[in-house]
């Protein structure tokens, strides 16, 4: 493990927060808290640290951090955790923080069942506050505060992050982890049909929808919903990504052609999980360039009563890249929805031992209106009609 310090500025601040994983949305989440807080920035990746150098207040550290003793080596001391690392060691570092005695904020939508941490975070009388992204994330915290003052009857939610130039074959550029991408057009898709959860396979039953600055893009079923299903009663729910019309036809060749399946298969001797291989020849051409410009585009749809008059409310988000600090879109509206949601925390605005979907943080009395305040200083819009 290797330290190195970063221009520490400020004595006075004494508030710390540990950032685990600093790719494009966590470096964000840092270049933003360090501004009022002092921040450890750890990861594996060296490159990573070292594009953090000339930050204030930022103490960087290099190091495995799918090893939990590493991980609690890590957060002991500190105030405040965020997780920004890929699904698969997402739910291990929860764990770890938990045993640490350490709030937490999280972004790694890692694919276990968050509530089997539930008691242990109870127990240890620490708050987590999990699938604190944009989709999931912000969708939920929206529901949330919406299911407090009124009788829901439909949420939908419509996501999606894309590339400003549409480049043959894939039309797409990866703003995080690709195996997490993956993971969108195989996992099969839970929604919500009068009170039933129903399941479809990924990819399903597309549709065209129309955005004033995006345009014209095609959503299918995704498995987005995730705690809704369990954490609010809602008849009717759904959750679809984006892209581009013509995306589906090209990732349901390569879904049915098995080159995102999971299991080993045997090449010339050796054993290979296609998905691996998949994953190692997209990245490279997914990979933003340097300089590439994305957007996010987000659509949520509540219908129900207040009372008893019918509503129906719609939150729109369209947000491009910054260019002056040149930080994703995705990365923005990502990582800046989990740097709110952390200074509820810390200024303890929101203490609720034990494991808190977003949804759980929107119910509460004025959450939903800092949140937003807080995007909007930043750049991040969503326009509210109804």
């Amino acid at each position: 493990m290797i330290n190195f310090i970063l221009n520490l500025k400020s004595s006075e601040m004494k508030n710390k927060i540990v950032v685990l994983g600093t790719g494009l949305v966590g470096s964000a989440i840092v270049k933003d808290l360090c501004k009022d807080y002092r921040v450890t920035a750890a990861d594996i990746s060296q490159e990573n640290i070292n594009s953090l150098k000339g930050l204030e207040n930022v103490k960087a550290v290099t190091a495995d951090l799918s090893d939990s003793e590493i991980v609690k080596d890590i957060v002991r001391g500190h105030d405040l955790v965020i997780g920004a690392l890929p699904g698969p060691m997402g739910y291990k570092s929860v764990k770890a923080t938990i045993e640490a005695g350490l709030d937490m904020v999280d972004i790694s939508f890692f694919p276990e069942d968050p509530f089997g941490l539930d008691r242990m975070a109870k127990n240890k009388g620490v708050t987590v506050v999990t699938d604190c992204g944009v989709a999931p994330g912000m969708g939920n915290i929206i529901l949330g505060y919406h299911h407090a003052l009124m009788n829901v009857e439909k949420y939908e939610c419509y996501v999606g992050g894309l590339p400003f130039k549409r480049q043959w074959p894939w039309q797409y550029k990866a703003v995080f982890s690709p195996i997490d991408v993956i993971a969108e057009y195989t996992r099969p898709a839970r929604y919500m049909i009068n009170g039933e959860i129903v399941t479809r396979e990924a990819l399903s039953e597309p549709e065209y929808i129309e955005f004033d600055e995006a345009g014209t893009l095609e959503a299918w079923n995704s498995d987005g919903l995730r705690s809704l299903l369990k954490t609010i009663p809602v008849p009717n729910m759904i959750e679809k990504t984006l892209r581009f019309p013509g995306t589906i036809d090209y990732l349901r060749m390569l879904r049915e052609a098995g080159f995102f399946r999971e299991d080993e298969v045997e090449v010339k001797g050796h054993k290979i999980r296609p998905i691996d291989l998949t994953s190692e020849l997209m990245f490279p051409q997914w990979q933003l360039k340097e300089g590439e410009e994305e957007f996010t585009v987000m659509r949520v749809i509540i219908e129900g009563r207040e009372g008893g008059e019918k509503y129906s409310y719609r939150y729109d988000l369209y947000d491009r890249y910054d260019r002056v600090n040149k930080i994703t879109s995705m990365a923005r509206t990502t990582g800046y929805t989990a740097t709110a949601v952390a200074n509820l925390l810390i200024e303890g605005m929101f203490d609720s031992p034990g494991i808190n979907p977003p949804e759980y943080v929107g119910k509460t009395e004025g959450h939903l209106k800092f949140i937003i305040e807080y995007l909007r200083e930043r750049g991040v819009k969503y326009d509210i009609s109804k």
